[in-house]
């Protein structure tokens, strides 16, 4: 192998173990994916410019699904508080909801990048 072709894998191993840590976080309770964001910190300066913008999408992808579930948890301790006039519980489902769209959301869009990554393409 040339330095070349060494040179244009770099870092595409740490953006594919990423988006394979995003989708076991799953069953972990996100845990791994605090992992996956820590490593796609680490590990993006040294990266072919391929892996870095997979990185740098892991990145965006970890933040906005971050932000996702701090809205649903606001909107499921606001509807905690609002439980004695009863309107808390309508609160509560669409907090849940919000959460669970953004759970989706974020395993679909880590699956999808995993493929582009795969096939080469960028994000």
């Amino acid at each position: 192998m040339t330095n070349t072709a060494i040179d244009n894998e770099s870092g595409k191993l740490s953006a594919i173990a990423v988006y394979v840590l995003y989708l076991l976080s799953i069953p972990s309770a996100a845990v791994l994916a605090l992992v996956g964001v820590i490593v796609a910190y680490a590990t993006r300066d040294g990266a072919s410019p391929l892996a870095r913008a997979h990185l740098e999408e892991a990145i965006r992808i970890w933040w906005v699904a971050v932000w996702w579930a701090v809205a649903g948890i606001v909107l499921i301790g606001i509807g905690l508080l609002l439980t004695v006039v009863l309107v808390g519980f309508p609160i509560m489902w669409i907090g849940g909801l919000v959460a669970f769209i953004g759970f989706i959301w974020f395993t679909v869009k880590s699956l999808l990048q995993l493929l582009k990554l795969l096939d080469g393409r960028t994000p």
